[in-house]
């Protein structure tokens, strides 16, 4: 037998049947979008809708999302004349360019709490992904910003998510919290679920330069020098603690995209999703797309550019690649 919903609405003042008509419509409009949550209360009946929203900072190379409410906070990478703040404005082809001749100091500097709320607007329940808190203070910024949120919103919520990684690995996160919303889970079910999912991924990278991790404190000075010496490619991993860690030296593009295919396979990947992200690099990003469906035809593999923020420490060339394990 269908199950009827009642809506329960409580207007200031009386309204005419057909303005109340037309707020029911509006009302059953809005619950059809798919980032509105429908939370029935069995005994009264009654429909309380909470917006979700998914955010994260610009290292997860996203911009928008479709079919669910999204925002990004943007970094910024910084020298002595110039800033180039990551947002949806940013030239990352451009600021490459202008580092292959700048040989002053350069850094990067995390969202800070202003950035995150702007970000936050006004959604109800929001999942707020950033970069590992390893390499960034991305990650303390945005719990502050949760507090003050939830402090001058309350009953609104925020889950402040590491990712212990960087670029394609979140996007992989990001990509989940779209999925989950989309099928109706629960804010709750969607805390517990999203943590288990960051145990089933992983992230390889190739780097040709180390040259900005090195300015920046990230690797040691001796490590980066190896980084381009007689064609001498950097493979690492994002460790269990969140940072960015070298695992071997390969002499030569074909070398270090057989290792990053070779550490896929070691670290379980068979069917899942692969999501590339280049710095200039989109011949060899392709090349070895074909190298994992050649090796696991079923892998749903995507290529995207690396925006300002990874293609700063990803430097030309360098690719980082995000991998479920399964």
């Amino acid at each position: 037998m269908p199950t009827t919903c009642h809506i329960s609405i409580s207007p200031a003042g009386r309204m005419s049947n057909s303005t109340q008509r037309r707020v029911i419509y509006r009302t059953v409009g809005m619950l059809l979008h798919p980032a509105v949550i429908q939370l029935v209360c069995p005994k009264k009946g009654r429909i309380d809708m909470r917006t979700m929203k998914i955010v994260a900072d610009s290292s997860a190379n996203m911009i928008s999302l479709d079919g669910v409410s999204f925002a990004s906070a943007p970094l910024k990478v910084i020298t002595d004349c110039r800033e180039f703040v990551d947002d949806a404005n940013s030239n990352a082809e451009e600021m490459i360019q202008y580092f292959e001749t700048y040989k002053g100091r350069s850094k990067t500097s995390c969202p800070n709490t202003v950035d995150w709320l702007d970000a936050f607007g006004e959604a109800d329940d929001i999942f707020c992904v950033t970069i590992t808190s390893g390499l960034s203070g991305s990650y303390n910024s945005a719990c502050v910003a949760k507090q003050v949120y939830e402090a001058d919103y309350p009953g609104r919520r925020v889950f402040v998510i590491d990712s212990l990684s960087a670029g394609p690995e979140l996007m992989l996160i990001v990509e989940k919290l779209q999925d989950y919303i989309g099928e109706g889970l629960t804010f709750e079910e969607i805390c517990v679920k999203i943590k288990a999912y960051q145990e089933t991924t992983s992230l390889v990278f190739v780097l040709e330069s180390l040259k900005n991790f090195a300015a920046n404190g990230r690797v040691s000075p001796a490590v980066a020098k190896i980084a381009g010496v007689l064609g001498i490619r950097i493979v690492g991993e994002a460790s269990p603690q969140g940072t960015l860690a070298p695992v071997s030296k390969c002499r030569g593009e074909a070398k270090s995209l057989t290792a990053m295919l070779n550490y896929m396979k070691e670290n379980h990947l068979k069917s899942g999703k692969v999501r590339i992200a280049h710095c200039m690099n989109s011949r060899a990003a392709k090349e070895l797309k074909q190298m994992i469906l050649d090796a696991f035809p079923n892998v749903d593999v995507q290529i995207h550019p690396c925006r300002s923020l990874c293609s700063y420490y990803a430097e030309k060339g360098g690719m980082l690649v995000g991998f479920e394990k399964f």
